[in-house]
C-alpha cells in the first residue's frame, strides 16, 4: 500500500511540476522537445523512438507522434536496434519529417510523422520513467 501511494505521489509531482512553454517561446534545456531555432532544422524532431510490431512512435514530453512506416523508419529501426536492451526500450533521437493529421476515420495517433532524415541515434537507451519489478518473497 505505501508503494502505491508513493508512486502516485511521485507521479502526481511529475504531473504538477511539467512546465508549459509560451507560445513561440524555445526549450533548448529539454532534449526530448520539439526544437525550432532556424528555417534549416524547422521540421527537426527530439524524442525518443520505439518500433515494435509494425508500429513506431515517437515521444516527447510534451508530444506523442505516430511514425509512418517508410524506407525511413525501417532505417532508424535497424540504426536503434543494437542500441536496445530490452524490447521495449526507447532510444533518443533527432529526426528531421512532416507531421500531418491522421486520416478521417482511421485508427492510431492523431499526428503522423513522416521521417525524411534520421539527424542522430542516441548510443544508450532512455531511462525508464517507470520501471516495474515483481519480487518474489
Amino acid at each position: 500500500m505505501k508503494k502505491l501511494i508513493a508512486l502516485l505521489t511521485i507521479m502526481l509531482v511529475l504531473v504538477a511540476c511539467k512546465s508549459e512553454n509560451k507560445e513561440g517561446q524555445e526549450n533548448t534545456s529539454d532534449t526530448s522537445e520539439t526544437t525550432v531555432v532556424t528555417e534549416e532544422n524547422a521540421n527537426q524532431f527530439r524524442g525518443e523512438f520505439i518500433y515494435i510490431n509494425d508500429g513506431a512512435v515517437l515521444k516527447g514530453n510534451s508530444f506523442i507522434y505516430g511514425v509512418a512506416i517508410n524506407d525511413m523508419a525501417e532505417e532508424l529501426k535497424k540504426r536503434v536496434a543494437p542500441v536496445k536492451k530490452d524490447t521495449y526500450d526507447m532510444v533518443p533521437v533527432i529526426v528531421k519529417g512532416t507531421l500531418a493529421n491522421k486520416e478521417a476515420g482511421a485508427e492510431g495517433w492523431d499526428e503522423i510523422l513522416t521521417i525524411t532524415e534520421i539527424v542522430d541515434v542516441s548510443k544508450t537507451p532512455a531511462e525508464a520513467d517507470i520501471k516495474i519489478e515483481d519480487k518474489k518473497n
